[in-house]
């Protein structure tokens, strides 16, 4: 099934003497980039969250948070003294550094230091959390199957949208045809009409070259190639839908195509009803390329 790059699950859970809370979202990216906000004095915990992400996610800006308390409250908050000692000494070298070539640096807060990863935390490093870190990666499937759910159910929303927006193009694309087809008469009276123009202001004109050129003239407009172009785009995109993710690429290298072929149509149109239609499509083109990139 086709599967949406935006979704959202929050969870929450408690055991071991903790309690937690999950949230769990996502947007559309052009590759899978996971931000994971997560305490890193469980050890393990954020590669194996890494890990299960990965595997079941092909692309889209993800992020992770879990906020993780003591239920007694012991070692709610505690100031990593090595990790803070190591901050400090950062700082001096780089404000060393900086006075050396002449640059002034604004003062750091506490606020600001605190806000530093692995500065303060629980205060529980010293325990075990072999058995905190496997609950919480065996709570983490359940708040992950409500995520990948939501993706599925996004997705189906959008496979309905992308089909009628191609339903909307084969029918402007038969349109199209059909005002290529009416447009005939009036084109070749129109190439006669500057052929007669020609051979009557010019006595030394061949008539063999002139009527070369009109049909070459005549061939440059002719849109055949672009409707046949656009009837197996159609059907490639539907293939592509009916095929399920991850095509969100593919979807979106397609509706380019859809595009180029649709300006080509204008361009060569001459005909007011087929510039109508190609403008029409257009849009419904650009429509559908803005739903293409929510796709996975």
């Amino acid at each position: 099934m086709l599967r949406s790059m935006t979704a959202f699950a929050a969870a929450k859970g408690a055991q071991h003497g903790f309690s937690w809370t999950w949230e769990m979202r996502s947007v559309n990216g052009k590759g899978l980039d996971l931000r994971l906000r997560v305490p890193d004095w469980v050890e393990g915990l954020e590669p194996g969250l890494r890990a299960r992400i990965g595997r079941a996610l092909g692309r889209g800006n993800v992020s992770l948070n879990l906020k993780l308390a003591r239920d007694d409250g012991a070692g709610a908050l505690a100031v990593n003294a090595a990790q803070l000692e190591d901050v400090l000494t950062a700082m001096a070298e780089v404000e060393n550094r900086a006075m050396a070539r002449g640059v002034t640096l604004a003062p750091a807060t506490a606020a600001d230091l605190l806000g530093l990863r692995g500065v303060l935390d629980t205060g529980a490093a010293d325990e075990d959390t072999e058995a905190l870190r496997t609950t919480l990666l065996a709570d983490f499937e359940g708040l992950l199957t409500a995520f990948l759910d939501m993706r599925a159910t996004e997705g189906r929303a959008l496979a309905d949208v992308l089909t009628a927006q191609l339903d909307e193009i084969e029918r402007l694309t038969a349109d199209a045809a059909q005002a290529a087809e009416a447009r005939k008469p009036d084109m070749e009276q129109a190439f006669r009409t500057a052929l007669a123009r020609v051979m009557d202001t010019a006595d030394t004109a061949d008539e063999a070259r002139v009527a070369q050129e009109l049909a070459l003239l005549a061939v440059k407009a002719d849109v055949t190639e672009e409707i046949d172009r656009l009837r197996a785009h159609i059907a490639a995109a539907r293939d592509l839908l009916a095929s399920g993710s991850p095509v969100g690429r593919k979807l979106d290298f397609l509706s380019q195509e859809f595009n180029r072929e649709a300006n080509t149509l204008c361009s060569k149109a001459q005909n007011k009803a087929l510039t109508a239609t190609g403008l029409e499509l257009k849009t419904v083109i650009d429509q559908m390329r803005e739903q293409v990139q929510n796709v996975e």
